[in-house]
Parts: structure tokens; sequence; C-alpha cells
């Protein structure tokens, strides 16, 4: 029994609409070479320039002035970029002349699904060829009419999400200034008062960090969690290695993972932090380990994820060449402390915040 549903049809690149055709791409548009911008850059040009890698200068005459989607030729060559106004490209760009039998716009969705690194045909620096770009084929609908209806679709999908990626940009610059403020007692929430206090993290928390020893990684068995692992806040465990269960009880006698927990890598990308709020079943190494007594643990996580405590952090390295935040320097970072109600209070607050952040997201 056939799967391919009522007015639709198998094709060899998929199932397509009936009155929809596969075409070679070359039908529908031409691909161009970037020339070189020596001759023609200036500082304060019209038009721009650009290379795979963004805009590079600026210049007063256009290589080409209709809407063109552009590809690289070389080096990043799978970000698609689509320009309905004048512009320059380098060699390293290809731009499209266009068919007036399709939509521009569309033709930029269609290249963005173009999985264009199985056509690099370079074993050093990616790279494409034009004639093989035009022989790509692409099923395409018979009408500008609908060409058009899907491009607005989802050119209204992108508007949409500009407009989330702005709103989110003003969530964390507002939730920046709050915890400056914040944390620093500039401001006060409603009904507290009274002189913080500044204590060694060491005295408001136990810090030690992971196993010191190398052990054996097996194809499967206990995560062994690194700095690399710890990324926006969360442990990444996509790229985790893993040690057998012996190894992990041995480690886990000087270094157990609790709920409650704060780990913050110690060398490459210092200061990184995540709150464990689950019941973990892992090892750590080149990690610290906060154990907080007497501050709150989410109160805690604000203040080290922030610019106030990751400033101080960058001053305080120790190391050559390698930078790293030893665990003596570490215990002896200043803490403001408020109340143990006003630390509940603020981190009620930030983390409400980054709720909300989260759920834009």
């Amino acid at each position: 029994m056939s799967n391919v549903p009522v007015g639709y049809k198998q094709t060899d690149v998929g199932v397509i609409p009936e009155d929809w055709e596969v075409k070679p791409l070359g039908e529908v548009l031409k691909i161009r070479h970037g020339k070189s911008q020596h001759e023609v850059i200036c500082r304060d040009g019209k038009y721009p320039i650009l290379a795979t890698g963004g805009e590079i200068g600026r210049t007063n005459t256009a290589l080409y002035s209709k809407p063109s989607v552009l590809i690289g030729r070389k080096g990043t060559i799978d970000v698609p970029r689509f320009m309905d106004s004048p512009f320059w490209t380098v060699d390293t760009l290809f731009f499209s002349e266009l068919s007036d039998k399709v939509e521009p716009k569309f033709i930029f969705y269609k290249f963005c699904l173009v999985d264009w690194y199985s056509y690099n045909e370079a074993s050093g620096v990616p790279s494409l060829n034009a004639a093989t770009i035009e022989k790509i084929p692409q099923p395409l609908p018979p009408t500008l009419t609908e060409q058009t209806a899907i491009a607005t679709a989802l050119s209204d999908v992108d508007a949409l999400l500009n407009q989330l990626d702005k709103l989110i940009a003003k969530k964390r610059d507002i939730k920046q200034a709050t915890m400056q403020q914040l944390l620093t007692g500039k401001k006060r929430l409603a009904g507290f008062s009274g002189e913080w206090e500044v204590k060694k993290l060491g005295d408001i928390c136990d810090v030690r960090d992971g196993t010191h020893e190398s052990p054996k990684f097996h194809n499967q068995g206990v995560p062994f969690v690194t700095s690399k692992n710890i990324i926006n806040g969360c442990i990444d465990f996509s790229d985790i290695s893993f040690i057998s269960e012996l190894d992990a009880i041995n480690f886990n006698k000087r270094s157990k993972v609790d709920s409650g927990d704060i780990l913050m890598s110690m060398i490459g990308t210092i200061g990184n932090a995540v709150l464990i709020d689950f019941e973990p079943d892992f090892c750590v190494k080149n990690v610290a380990l906060i154990k907080p007594f007497k501050i709150n643990a989410h109160y805690l996580i604000q203040l080290i994820q922030s610019s106030i405590f990751q400033d101080y952090l960058s001053n305080s390295l120790d190391g050559g060449i390698q930078k790293f935040i030893s665990l003596g320097t570490l215990r002896c970072l200043l803490i403001q402390c408020p109340t143990f109600e006003e630390q509940t209070a603020i981190a009620t607050l930030l983390t409400d915040m980054d709720n909300e952040i989260t759920q834009l997201q």
C-alpha cells in the first residue's frame, strides 16, 4: 500500500504536491562570482561589501542591484543570505541572478534547507562550485502566487522571532540592571533594612574540588563532569565521558555532589556555574564543589552568575598562561550577605525573571 497522501506524488527528492515540479536550481537562477573589493572600497559608501562572515566594508559601486540569494563559495558555505538592495560581494561569496519566474525570498528559504556540506568539493577549506549548485534539484510550486504566499508566511515567522529576540535581550538587560542594584544593596526590596555583612565564601560554604585522579573512561557508566560540561547555567550531558561504578564510589568519598550544591568551573572558561536542583548521579573534576550552609543557595548562584562576582573573579585568578582559580583563593573571596530572609526575597525575584526569559526562549 502506498503511503503517499492523496494530492501528492513520490519523487527523487521526496513526497511533494502533484502540481509541483522538481527542477535543478540552474533552471531558475544563475550563480555568479564575487570580485575583489580593493578598487571600489570607500569609507562612507552607500552599499555593503559582503564576505562569508558578513559586511567587511562599504562602496558606492554595486556589483548587483536586484534581489539575490548569497551563499559562501569558500569557508563558511552553509549560511545563505538574502539581499533585496544593492551590494558587492568578494570572491569567497557567490550571489545569484534569479529568474523572474521565482519569488526571491522563496528561493532563499529553499537555500536554508539545503545540506550544503554534502556538496563540499574540498578536503581542506570547505568549498562550493557554481555548476554544482545549479544542478541541485529542488521541488518548486508552479506559480509565483504560491511561492510568494509561502515566503510571506515564513517571513512573518522570522519577524516574530526577531521581535522575541529583541524582547529577550531587553529582559536580560533589565535583569542585569536589577542584579547590579539588588546584589550590592544599592536598592533594597520593600520591608528590608539594616547593614549587610561581608563574609568569606569559605566561612559560609564548604568549598572543595572534584577528584584529582585521572580515571579510565568507558562507553557507559557514571557520567564524569568537568569544567567543559558546565554551560549557560546547566550541565551539558551531550558531550560527557563515563567512568566505572567502582571509580565513582572511590571519587565520591571525597567529592560527592548533592542536590543544593553549586558547581563552578575552575579552569578553562572560569566562573561558569550551575545550581544542582536534582538528585545527581555523577562525579566531578576541575570543578569547584560549593556546598552552602550559611547562605541561600539560590541567592549565591545569582551572585556567582552576576557581572559583579565575575569581575571580582577575573581579578583573582592564579597561574600563568593557563589561568585557574585555586581553592584557597576561592574560599577567601568576599561575599556581601544580607539576612537570610532578604537573600531569599532577592533570589526569588531574580529567579522569576530568569523563568520569564526562559519561557520567551
